[in-house]
């Protein structure tokens, strides 16, 4: 993919040429002509990606030169998606508070067609009490107002969204934090709450619901997925179910997508994998047994041609470009046994 603003016309009628790099400017890392062979191996609903794109680990992986994370917050964006793999990517800064429609049409300005964007919903929705951390000052052990209410959901990040993003949009996630069972009223009155606030919200984007209690992974929790036309999220988080066992509890068959986030090491947690991982520039300790699970649910869901979005975090493995190269490289070698066989 090309950027308008990386091309200057010849004067003389030839082929355009490319402009010079400004200083400065975020460019593509010159990669191997092997990952585009692995990507066209990949089918086209398929949509492989990493958490965010502001690590300047990533150098010689994504981009040609190291750039703060400031700088690949603001200008990254374009040359990441020129990654042949990258088809999508998590904003997950969402989560911290919402974004004005404004921002995210720039974000779908600086893509190509394709690609598509995972957006997490603000915290405010899934957050039935705030943490008593020091970063929520005043509402720190309060109960959150906008907890699973369709209308503010609809007015700050849903309608912003579909404005800014477009065709561009992807899924709209609610990650529900670890949090007391007990005080959202245990498995069942939780799944009856959420199934009334997913039915409010307006048609057309797909939305995704991660948990991170195991417990929430109920047979009401899918029956009110299905029944809402939302689908489960698959997450690698300890303390939950393998991705396999949930495909199995929660994934029904005519979910609208398949939606996966492979987080954090099984074993570590987000400060020791930090630790361990940083600058995210290679793999630290691969996760083979994750991996292939991941890669079957993928190959399962090319066989009915669902759309599928797999985003893959840093702390998986110590850098997502690298895991998610290796996960491709799976399913691809999945795809072409099935055809062989």
């Amino acid at each position: 993919m090309s950027s308008p603003a990386r091309v200057q016309l010849d004067l003389f009628g030839g082929e355009p040429a490319a402009a010079a790099p400004r200083r400065g400017e975020v460019e593509p890392a010159a990669l191997a002509a092997g990952l585009a062979a692995l990507a066209s191996a990949l089918p086209p609903t398929l949509h492989l990606g990493t958490s965010s794109w502001s690590s300047p680990g990533w150098q010689g992986l994504v981009y040609a030169g190291r750039h703060s994370p400031e700088r690949l917050a603001r200008a990254g964006l374009g040359a990441y998606a020129q990654h042949p793999l990258f088809r999508t990517v998590g904003i997950d800064r969402g989560y911290y508070g919402p974004i004005p429609a404004a921002e995210l049409a720039a974000y779908a300005a600086a893509v190509g067609p394709g690609f598509r964007f995972l957006l997490k919903s603000h915290e405010a929705v899934t957050c039935a009490v705030y943490p008593r951390h020091a970063r929520y000052g005043a509402k720190r052990g309060l109960a959150s107002a906008e907890f699973l209410d369709p209308v503010y959901t609809t007015e700050v990040i849903v309608g912003p969204a579909i404005a800014g993003l477009g065709a561009a949009l992807g899924p709209i996630l609610f990650q529900f934090a670890p949090q007391d069972v007990a005080g959202l009223g245990g498995p069942r009155r939780f799944a009856e709450r959420l199934y009334r606030f997913l039915q409010k919200l307006p048609r057309g984007p797909i939305y995704a619901v991660e948990l991170r209690n195991a417990e929430l992974l109920s047979e009401d929790y899918a029956a009110a997925l299905r029944a809402a036309g939302a689908c489960h999220c698959v997450n690698v988080y300890p303390g939950m179910p393998s991705p396999l066992l949930q495909r199995q509890r929660a994934l029904t068959d005519d979910a609208a997508a398949l939606v996966i986030r492979w987080m954090l090491h099984p074993r570590l947690s987000y400060e020791q994998a930090r630790a361990l991982f940083e600058p995210f520039d290679r793999l630290v300790e691969e996760d083979p047994a994750r991996r292939a699970a991941i890669a079957s649910l993928c190959v399962e869901a090319a066989r009915s041609a669902r759309p599928t979005f797999v985003i893959v975090n840093n702390k998986a493995e110590g850098s997502s470009p690298s895991s998610v190269v290796r996960l491709a490289e799976a399913i691809a070698s999945r795809l072409r046994g099935e055809a062989g066989a």
